[in-house]
């Protein structure tokens, strides 16, 4: 018995299948197609929006837009890659009608229509909720580190900026040692070879004395030299490459992400009420309930959170007493009276305020620890002091909503971890543009990719 065979290569057919034979019904390049077409490119402010009456004509940028969405749902990232892959990938046929740009007109596209791709993803998001998709009703907060462009090399502190100054210097100085020397021995040569990396060398100069600045101007220890907006991040020993912490809010019922935002927050300890405000504003709701994680325990955003009617769900992170043997008074052995603003110690002596009150902090000392049977178990000190949170009482009322919902902490991790594995995936977890205007666009067509697959899914397990 022998094999299938396939057609000859060389067989001419008279009647040749229309390409949209090649592509399924249920493909996801046929939602990616729906959807872009249905985006008012006006309102969104893409670049050539309207096609100019005069000149030759250029790509529709709705076409641009469609090749980019695909290229992150598939994995292609990479200009040259999609403009290889519009000449090859059936689908991309389809969806292209056969156009295949080049690979500068289509990183340009991204480059210049980073607001409007930006705003394309929160269309998809709303189109969703109007669709009866998602409610929202409880939306769980999340950030990941996602590598910058820029090598790792490229961190520079003070010490290494000085360092590089000093290297350009010495070679400016060798280059007019040179020039002299040859204006001395009278050297008719062309002094443009030697001019050149004279100017180089100073254009090198003025920007380590540009890095130089904007470390003092953000009382920072490092700068990442070729990305400013990037930041040094991470955990462990060693040192940290450059990145930008990504932030999202997934409706906790279905996994759709609502929210995003790219950041040069090295942790999430200031996220937590700015990314909540933000969907409450865009979901145009009057109250909201977010949960996170205990990075995202901060009094003063708990306070922001309840003044706007959003009720937030997070493990309050306490610091611990950690003297002696693990059995010394911790602050929760001490009780709080709010009517006489003083706490009480296991051994029943007061606490009163002692005045110093910081931004955040508010200090109470005791007034004799002495001949205290307790003293052991509490403090070294000559006196036990406590520092009480400006807005301690909301992120008391923050710990308890977790506390009598401990569900609720299983649900952000299912809801919030998978989205960030999936784009991470997309994205070999790091950006190909820089800066965060670069970056920002990057993160929304990973995150409208998601988005729509995730749609898909759900409407395929509702049938």
């Amino acid at each position: 018995m022998g094999y299938l065979a396939g057609d000859d290569r060389h067989q001419p057919s008279l009647l040749p299948p229309a390409i949209d034979e090649y592509v399924d019904q249920d493909a996801p390049v046929r939602v990616v197609d729906a959807f872009v077409d249905t985006l008012d490119f006006r309102t969104l402010a893409f670049d050539r929006a309207t096609p100019a009456s005069t000149g030759r004509p250029g790509y529709d940028p709705r076409d641009l837009l469609k090749l980019y969405i695909y290229g992150y749902l598939n994995e292609i990232r990479s200009s040259r890659r999609l403009e290889r892959e519009c000449k090859r990938n059936v689908e991309l046929m389809w969806l292209m009608r056969r156009l295949a740009p080049d690979h500068k007109t289509i990183a340009d596209f991204r480059r210049d229509n980073g607001r409007a791709i930006v705003g394309a993803c929160r269309a998809f998001v709303l189109f969703c909720r109007d669709q009866g998709l998602f409610a929202a009703r409880l939306v769980s907060i999340d950030g990941a580190k996602f590598r910058a462009a820029a090598s790792q090399n490229r961190v520079l502190d003070r010490q290494r900026i000085a360092i590089e100054i000093e290297k350009v210097d010495a070679r400016i100085a060798h280059y007019l040692n040179a020039l002299d020397r040859e204006d001395d021995a009278e050297v008719g040569a062309d002094n443009g070879s030697t001019s050149e990396p004279i100017a180089a060398l100073k254009h090198r100069r003025a920007e380590l004395n540009r890095l130089a600045e904007h470390l003092d101007q953000d009382d920072r220890r490092l700068v990442v030299d070729g990305e400013l907006e990037a930041r040094p991040m991470g955990f462990g020993p060693g040192g940290k490459p450059p990145s930008y912490n990504v932030q999202i809010a997934v409706d906790a019922d279905t996994g759709i992400v609502i929210h995003h935002a790219v950041t040069d927050e090295v942790n999430d300890l200031r996220m937590l009420h700015p990314i909540s405000a933000a969907v409450k504003d865009m979901l145009e709701r009057d109250e909201l309930t977010v949960v996170a994680d205990t990075g995202y325990s901060n009094g003063n955003a708990a306070a922001s959170c309840e003044s706007d009617n959003i009720t937030a769900c997070v493990p309050v992170k306490r610091s611990v007493n950690n003297r002696g043997d693990g059995n010394a008074f911790d602050r929760s052995d001490f009780v709080y009276d709010a009517e006489q603003d003083h706490y009480t110690c296991p051994s029943g002596r007061i606490l009163s305020r002692n005045g110093r009150v910081t931004r955040h902090s508010i200090f109470y000392t005791s007034r004799n620890c002495g001949g205290c049977d307790l003293k052991s178990q509490c403090t070294k000190a000559r006196k036990r002091s406590l520092t009480r949170h400006v807005h301690e009482d909301a992120l008391e009322r923050m710990a308890a909503r977790v506390a009598q919902s401990p569900e609720l902490m299983r649900l952000r991790r299912c809801s919030a971890e998978h989205p960030f594995g999936t784009m991470k995936r997309m994205m070999a977890g790091r950006f190909l543009t820089r800066g965060m205007a670069g970056t920002s666009a990057e993160m929304a067509l990973s995150v409208l990719a998601f988005n729509m697959i995730r749609s898909v899914n759900l409407r395929a397990e509702r049938n």
